[in-house]
């Protein structure tokens, strides 16, 4: 099976090592490869092509691997030089609007696209790295992403653009923990109190992540105005340890705008459910700043 790679940046390196590996042929091609594309490509007697064109007509299988911000352009110039039954695997972080785009030039053509997203950091787990997969073709290209060592999951009945819009919605919450464990650790390093702090948090450990989540959301709508003063304490806190944040004047105006809602529409029940929780942040915007 011949594959062609579009952008042996990190992602593309790792990949054509490991198809390599698995036995695929390979194609590359780069606008400005780094000498560490090159090596790999003259070590394999390859040469990286510097833009789309008819030497990509042979392949089975693309594997986009560029920058999200030209992953549409991309697929859109493969798709017109593909022959009938090849397939296009976006593993950018195009947007999902663009990944259905892309989806739909490609169905025109009878070519198939998959968009398939990188759960997790490349640099630490290389082709280990979990991939989530949908769009017609995403069956297929769990066969070789399994081939060369991939962790794959396939979204069953999911269209293109909602696999990258997973990946979003988890860097919402890794993203936004990174910020906050910085400004953490940093303070709690600053006062001494790092592995007391650990300990303060183990009880998070035992409740499970979807459950926690579940607890804070449902809660939240309930006490909001009390937990926007402790934000603000929080906030105090870090400027007097010298860590003045940066995160925490967004969460208190998340805090508020709830609050805000609050006052204008009470919640229906004490206690809602998260489903409930939910529904009234939704209602009217009150899940908006």
């Amino acid at each position: 099976m011949l594959v062609a790679i579009v952008g042996v940046g990190e992602v593309g390196r790792c990949y054509a090592e490991a198809l390599h590996k698995a036995g695929f042929e390979l194609l590359l091609c780069d606008i400005k490869p780094l000498p560490a594309a090159e090596q790999i490509a003259s070590s394999r007697g390859l040469v990286i092509h510097r833009s789309i064109g008819d030497w990509i007509s042979p392949a089975d299988w693309v594997i986009s691997c560029v920058p999200g911000s030209e992953a549409r352009k991309v697929a859109h110039e493969c798709v017109d030089l593909l022959p009938t039954g090849a397939a296009i695997a976006d593993v950018t972080t195009a947007s999902p609007d663009d990944k259905r785009s892309s989806a739909d030039y490609a169905s025109k053509r009878a070519i198939r696209f998959v968009d398939s997203a990188i759960m997790g950091a490349i640099a630490a787990s290389k082709e280990r790295t979990p991939l989530l997969a949908c769009g017609d073709g995403a069956q297929e290209f769990q066969s070789v992403a399994q081939k060369m060592g991939a962790p794959i999951q396939v979204m069953h009945g999911a269209s293109a653009g909602d696999a990258i819009s997973l990946k979003m919605l988890r860097s919402v919450f890794t993203k936004g923990m990174e910020a906050l464990c910085v400004e953490m650790l940093t303070a709690a390093e600053k006062r001494g109190l790092r592995e007391q702090l650990y300990n303060v948090l183990s009880d998070i450990d035992k409740s499970g992540l979807r459950s926690f989540m579940e607890m804070l959301v449902r809660t939240h709508v309930v006490h909001a105005k009390r937990r926007a003063h402790e934000v603000v304490e929080a906030e105090r806190q870090l400027a007097l340890a010298g860590v003045p944040s940066l995160v925490l004047p967004g969460v208190e105006s998340r805090f508020l705008a709830t609050v805000s809602s609050l006052e204008k529409r009470p919640l229906p029940v004490p206690e809602p459910t998260v489903d409930e929780a939910l529904q009234w942040l939704l209602a009217d915007g009150g899940a908006r700043g």
